[in-house]
């Protein structure tokens, strides 16, 4: 049974690829969701309606929690998270820093994950205690421990949480500390990213499953650790992700939360 699970975890993210590759800076259609900069594309909707049509024809009975489609309720103890396009305003402009991304969990524990940027032909896969993948290599965080020669990245969320301090206070407590900010605008490839090794950090609030569960899992497998910003152990529901190699995870903590 696991190998028809991650058979069609690849069949799916792949095909979702391609509509994603062959569509990207071609024409379609873009709307907006609650936020000026929230897009939803067709190439989204199309993307995600193949994933769920490949799950749907060997798990029926399994609950899916789709971006765009909402959650798909079976009352099952298997459910798939689902981004079509995580990065969908880089896509929308012709910037290929997206990705499509998928987890597999059971009871609420993520079991399998995939991330594919089909423009870039990068795909992170992870089997859970069974490590994680960049197309089929082994991936590992970093092992740097000077945070003063951190390499981090982050993003921002449409909406601030009232009551909580902007998002942007951090970022510049790490750009006046002299240290190297990236943001892509995924925030799957930055987990993915982290997992691989190119950044050592990654924090960022206001997260959905869909966005995180994928890379939450190849992080982990990668060696990375994934807590909330006061370093406390979460899961992919958690409103507050920080993502590290596990060497600067305090100290980049400490940063994020002004301490």
């Amino acid at each position: 049974m696991t190998n028809q699970f991650k058979s069609t975890l690849i069949q799916a993210i792949q095909a979702a690829g391609k509509i994603v590759e062959t569509r990207f800076q071609q024409s379609f259609q873009v709307a907006h969701k609650d936020g000026i900069n929230n897009l939803v594309t067709e190439v989204d909707t199309a993307a995600e309606a193949a994933i769920i049509q490949i799950i749907r024809a060997q798990f029926p009975h399994h609950t899916i929690l789709s971006e765009e489609a909402g959650l798909l309720e079976q009352h099952s103890d298997y459910v798939w998270l689902v981004d079509p396009i995580d990065g969908t305003v880089n896509f929308a402009h012709g910037i290929p820093l997206c990705c499509i991304s998928i987890a597999l969990a059971y009871k609420t524990e993520l079991q399998y994950a995939a991330v594919f940027n089909p423009m870039m032909k990068e795909l992170f896969t992870a089997e859970k205690d069974k490590g994680a993948f960049l197309n089929d290599t082994p991936i590992h965080v970093s092992k740097k421990s000077d945070f003063e020669r951190a390499c981090l990245v982050t993003g921002f969320p449409y909406h601030a949480q009232e009551g909580k301090e902007h998002p942007i206070k951090a970022f510049e407590r790490a750009i006046l500390k002299g240290l190297p900010v990236r943001r892509l605008g995924s925030a799957a490839l930055d987990l993915c990213w982290t997992a691989a090794g190119r950044f050592d950090g990654f924090w960022e609030a206001n997260l959905s499953p869909w966005d995180i569960a994928a890379g939450y899992l190849i992080l982990r497998e990668a060696g990375g650790r994934v807590t909330d910003f006061k370093g406390k152990e979460g899961s992919y529901f958690d409103k507050e992700t920080l993502a590290t190699n596990g060497q600067i995870h305090e100290a980049l903590s400490a940063l994020v939360l002004g301490a």
